[in-house]
């Protein structure tokens, strides 16, 4: 290895690892406020990559019919649960209707949209509505009944999320993969090193959304409720903030930032329906690193994981995954070790 080489790997480590940034960012913002070790961060992923690759061939993406689907479920539940509470028929079907209303515009204007072939950047937006739309629903079907179970119990549900959406990728998007065209195929020469225009983008959109996060937290009213949630749910609660209103808001930026991210490494690699579990992992373990608490502490762990991926990848192509899932291990034996140990609580 000499330095040429070094600083080539050096970009594509900080070019992934501003990818799993972002993922470390949400996994830590969804367990802050709900408790909820969000395993299906990377289908996320993988739905906005390939909602994108089938509008690019002019045809309707198969995740608007799962979207409708999803939809129909959580207005039926949600209709359910409002009658159980009030026995008012027109009150229910209100509480239904109003979850429908997102999905169905989005759906709709899809299907209009899907065979008038866009400009990419129109397809790409479409692409993120599109997924956006998913996490409240998630939230609805699968944690809002289960918000004060406990984390073991969250974190099955996860797992059971994960293999749901995983097969219900193949079944709309098939066993094929794709690879998304790149937003700027400019090339830069530093040096011995050349810089594409995608790994220039991906660097500005994750620092963009890095700071929209910072400024819609610090900044906005909805903002500051998500973090009294994370701090206190029940001091939460009694100041008036809804913890089902919070929870779904969550998920919905864990899917923006999922859907987003799809769209950045689509023209990186190719994308299958499988492929978000493994990048979703590598987003953990940059959360693991600063303690499913830190936002700066993942971005920076998933930094180094993404240059140890990449290094890793040079010394040993084979092992390249498991050199990465190995940095959880000293991690959890040094917090274990700085924090302590105190009897369970009762």
């Amino acid at each position: 290895m000499d330095f040429s080489i070094a600083s080539i790997l050096l970009v594509d480590g900080l070019t992934n690892g501003a990818i799993y940034a972002l993922l470390g960012l949400a996994t830590v913002l969804v367990f802050a406020v709900t408790r909820v070790i969000f395993i299906p961060q990377g289908e996320f992923v993988t739905y906005g990559a390939l909602t994108l690759a089938i509008l690019q061939t002019g045809k309707v993406p198969g995740t608007i019919w799962l979207l409708l689907l999803l939809a129909g479920l959580a207005a039926l539940a949600e209709a359910w649960q409002t009658w159980k509470r009030y026995r008012l028929a027109g009150t229910a079907l209100l509480a239904g209707l109003k979850v429908l209303v997102a999905p169905a515009a989005v759906s709709l204007f899809t299907l209009w949209a899907a065979p008038q072939q866009f400009s990419l950047l129109v397809q790409a937006l479409l692409s993120v509505c599109i997924v956006t739309c998913f996490g409240p629903l998630v939230y609805r079907l699968a944690y809002q009944s289960l918000a004060d179970a406990s984390s073991l119990v969250l974190l099955i549900v996860s797992v059971g999320v994960h293999f749901a959406l995983t097969g219900l990728g193949l079944l709309f998007f098939g066993a094929e993969g794709f690879r998304n065209p790149p937003f700027w195929d400019a090339r830069f020469s530093l040096g011995a090193v050349n810089l594409s225009g995608q790994a220039v983008i991906i660097a500005l959109a994750s620092m963009a959304l890095i700071v929209m996060l910072w400024l819609f937290f610090e900044r906005t009213l909805y903002g500051k409720a998500l973090r009294a949630t994370a701090v206190n749910r029940l001091g939460a609660r009694l100041m008036g903030i809804s913890s089902q209103t919070a929870g779904q808001l969550t998920l919905a930026m864990a899917a923006l930032i999922g859907a987003l991210s799809g769209l950045l490494i689509g023209p990186t690699t190719t994308v299958f329906y499988d492929s978000g579990f493994l990048i979703g992992l590598k987003g953990f373990v940059a959360a693991v690193i600063g303690g499913l608490a830190s936002y700066p502490g993942a971005a920076i762990g998933a930094l180094a994981v993404g240059i140890i991926e990449a290094f890793g990848s040079f010394w040993a192509s084979a092992f390249k995954e498991v050199i990465v899932f190995t940095l959880i291990l000293p991690v959890l034996l040094w917090r274990s070790l700085k924090g302590g140990h105190s009897d369970e609580e009762h």
